[in-house]
């Protein structure tokens, strides 16, 4: 394996959620979350790939006057309930649906890092993203 190639596979390794106060507070003390009610409604968690993270913040978080956080997950330890999807008719979403797509919360000890992001001048910041 080139160096390249092992990089590569490490940040695959991770993917990505935009959490309100709230649920990362639920994670914290429940061990677990559902997610919001996109997440409840549709049957799964709604991830990001890092590259990801910036437009999904902008496309559905820009307006939002709610603290948020973003956590890294360690993507093997969602196992094969960690599914990408097309959902755009190109960009490719993971998904965290749980075994056999039975919508299982996502568990505390997937997250590796949790950090608060700051918003300023319309922009979102912190050092996941740098």
């Amino acid at each position: 394996m080139r160096g390249s190639d092992s990089l590569l596979c490490k940040m695959s390794d991770l993917v990505y959620r935009i959490s309100v106060a709230k649920e990362w507070e639920e994670l914290q003390n429940n061990g677990f979350t559902f997610g919001g009610e996109l997440d409840k409604s549709s049957g799964f968690i709604h991830l990001s790939k890092l590259d990801q993270v910036r437009s999904t913040l902008d496309n559905f978080f820009l307006n939002s006057k709610e603290e948020l956080y973003l956590l890294q997950i360690d993507a093997k330890k969602l196992g094969d309930g960690l599914v990408y999807e097309i959902v755009d008719g190109s960009n490719s979403f993971p998904h965290f649906y749980g075994p056999s797509r039975s919508f299982i919360p996502l568990p505390l000890d997937t997250v590796t890092k949790a950090e608060k992001l700051a918003r300023s001048n319309g922009r979102f910041s912190c050092s996941l993203l740098d």
